[in-house]
């Protein structure tokens, strides 16, 4: 990645740490805990997946880490890290070019008008959207919207890149492709990447280390590292043996909260 971005900060080469966070929506009988009292520890450059059953406060604990919601207990620690989000659905401004999208994110972040077209170019190409980037978001694929939301993550100079089941709604290729995209940007970055999912074999395919939370409210119950050679396979017997395992495991913790 050739762009034009500021120094990282000596600290950042320390964790993300998540320190018995609790997080309560709402007050009295009707009140929902999403989070209670969870810890976690994230190095630099990780790729942690975090997966759970729906409800488990997954998405809740990246809008902490982004510092949309406030905690209510304990505390979190980014290091400084600049953070970049990126959704389920793409979230582009439909009136907005692509490049104007990525664009825009630089505008917000103070990058001089002198070299925002270059970094922008820079950016459609890093995400394989070379000559796509005078298009509306309507014009492309869904596929393509979601490279393009990614491009828009990191011209905020993104340290720190939260992903909150970004290719959920896609199908199996396009996933698949997305997949081997993904990890070629944070090989070659220093990014570290917190990534929800329901998808087990996903999360196996991607992540250094799998993080499996309990039924609500939301716990850190297991930890999987996924020491699998790279670039893998989502079909591959490694892939699969771990994601059977991890399975296993989340079965047991959905049917317990049954109980």
């Amino acid at each position: 990645m050739t762009l034009t971005r500021p120094p990282r900060l000596g600290a950042l080469v320390g964790p993300v740490k998540i320190d018995d966070v609790s997080k309560t929506y709402g007050d009295g009988r009707s009140a929902i805990i999403a989070l209670d009292h969870l810890s976690l520890e994230i190095a630099d450059r990780e790729f942690v997946c975090l997966l759970g059953a729906s409800g488990c406060g997954k998405s809740t604990l990246l809008n902490l880490l982004a510092g949309i919601y406030r905690i209510d207990h304990g505390a979190v620690d980014t290091g400084g890290r600049r953070i970049g989000m990126v959704f389920q659905e793409p979230a582009l401004f439909p009136w907005l070019t692509v490049g104007d999208n990525i664009d825009l994110a630089m505008r917000l972040r103070g990058v001089p008008s002198r070299v925002r077209p270059s970094e922008v170019a820079e950016l459609l190409r890093l995400v394989h959207l070379e000559g796509f980037g005078q298009r509306r978001p309507h014009e492309l694929s869904g596929g393509m919207q979601q490279r393009a939301a990614l491009a828009r993550a990191l011209a905020q100079h993104a340290d720190l890149l939260l992903m909150d089941e970004p290719f959920g709604a896609l199908d199996a290729m396009t996933r698949d492709r997305l997949h081997d995209e993904l990890e070629r940007i944070w090989l070659g970055s220093d990014l570290t990447i917190v990534f929800v999912t329901h998808n087990v074999r996903e999360a196996v395919r991607l992540g250094d280390r799998v993080v499996l939370l309990s039924s609500r409210p939301g716990r850190v119950v297991a930890e999987f590292s996924a020491d699998i050679a790279r670039p893998r396979r989502i079909d591959s017997e490694p892939v699969a043996r771990l994601a059977a395992e991890i399975t296993d495991r989340l079965r047991e913790e959905v049917r317990r909260h049954g109980r």
